[in-house]
């Protein structure tokens, strides 16, 4: 999530609060944070003011440099910290953001980026609130952590808030799907009956041990039965691969698995993985060259897709990719964890390239090269 450091006055506990750049009537200040240039003092009645001066006065604010006051936009919700750390919780205008329903995973992924934590206090509390402080027109929301399901009935909680304050907004669920081998768990997430909710859980092998080994949990049979009991409901799934060492060898056999026993998925995602958390610590085991799987990317892809099934690459550089499998990318990385490299500049795909993380900029395929003049033609993306 982007952040800006500031210098925090008044500050005894986090501030959660809806942006804006104009002054409110003071009958409708509670939920703002106000945004302003050279204020001589703090204005009553709003949760906090971001301004570029110290002020006086008996109110929150946070002192941040002049240049930072271009970072917010109106409707953007943000947490100011006690250290004064301002945290954008939701971009009002990116196609990325998502709720943290929890930090606790009952996996232990060997690439997760971010890695769980062992116990903390209850999140969804403070969920509600930031859903309903987020712009009604909001188009699409995920919820993810963690582990989604750890929370329990409160998963439905929040999507029952999101129903109710953000009413157009399309749901991408993130799960490992081990919860939903409770059918009875599973029918309460069909009870929702939200109109535009996907659930996606990720698969990395065809081999159960494999699989169990990568999320360090012996749960591959329970994610299948997950996957079988969402079904069952008619709830909308997609599948996402991460790709790295110890998974790209067997993709074009997953992908024959994935066709023959979950033909009722909506969508495959295959996944240039995150050089970050876990993925940094046990980069040695997990590291390849996504141009040097690009023979079984293709396979896999290509079976799917030409079975019928919805298949896309995400996180991937056009560059790298074949020119026949450009189709098939999408810009998926976060705004917040966006990235190019030097290289990058004068790329004629750079608009319709994705990009890389940019915590991959140490790690980065060895094939990112700007000099597309002769393969433009046959781009298709």
């Amino acid at each position: 999530m982007k952040q800006i450091k500031g210098i925090p006055i008044n500050i005894e506990e986090d501030v959660l609060g809806r942006i804006t750049l104009k002054k409110r009537s003071v009958f409708n200040r509670k939920d703002y944070i106000l945004v302003a240039d050279g204020l001589p003092k703090i204005p009553s009645g709003y949760s906090a003011v971001i301004t570029n001066c110290q002020l006086s006065g008996n109110g929150c604010s946070c002192a941040v440099d002049k240049q930072e006051l271009c970072e917010f936009s109106e409707g953007d919700v943000v947490l100011i910290s006690r250290n004064g750390e301002i945290i954008f919780l939701y971009e009002i205008n990116s196609l990325h953001n998502a709720i943290f329903a929890t930090e606790r995973c009952n996996h232990r992924c060997i690439m997760c980026p971010q890695p769980p934590v062992e116990s903390e206090t209850n999140k969804t509390p403070f969920n509600l609130k930031l859903i309903s402080l987020m712009d009604k027109s909001t188009r699409e929301v995920g919820i993810t952590g963690g582990e989604p399901t750890l929370i329990g009935d409160d998963l439905f909680v929040l999507i029952r808030q999101i129903q109710k304050y953000l009413p157009k907004a399309a749901i991408s669920l993130l799960t490992n799907g081990v919860k939903f081998a409770d059918k009875a768990y599973a029918m309460k997430l069909a009870m929702c009956k939200h109109h535009d909710l996907q659930i996606d859980v990720p698969i990395f092998s065809d081999v159960a041990d494999e699989h169990n080994h990568i999320v360090g949990a012996k749960t591959f049979y329970k994610t299948v039965q997950g996957l079988y009991n969402l079904a069952l409901f008619n709830q909308r799934i997609g599948l996402r691969i991460v790709v790295h060492k110890q998974t790209y060898k067997r993709l074009p056999q997953l992908a024959d698995y994935i066709y023959h026993n979950f033909p009722f998925v909506s969508q495959v995602a295959f996944m240039q993985m995150e050089t970050t958390g876990n993925a940094d610590t046990n980069l040695n085991e997990l590291w390849i060259d996504p141009y040097d799987y690009n023979e079984e990317l293709k396979q896999a892809v290509l079976l799917l897709a030409n079975r019928g099934i919805r298949t896309f690459i995400f996180n991937a550089q056009l560059c790298v990719l074949p020119p026949e499998m450009r189709e098939f990318a999408i810009a998926s990385i976060s705004d917040w964890k966006d990235s190019y490299l030097p290289e990058c500049d004068g790329c004629k795909l750079r608009e319709r390239c994705g990009g890389l993380f940019a915590s991959n900029r140490e790690h980065h395929s060895a094939h990112i090269n700007p000099n597309l003049e002769d393969i433009t033609a046959s781009a298709c993306v």
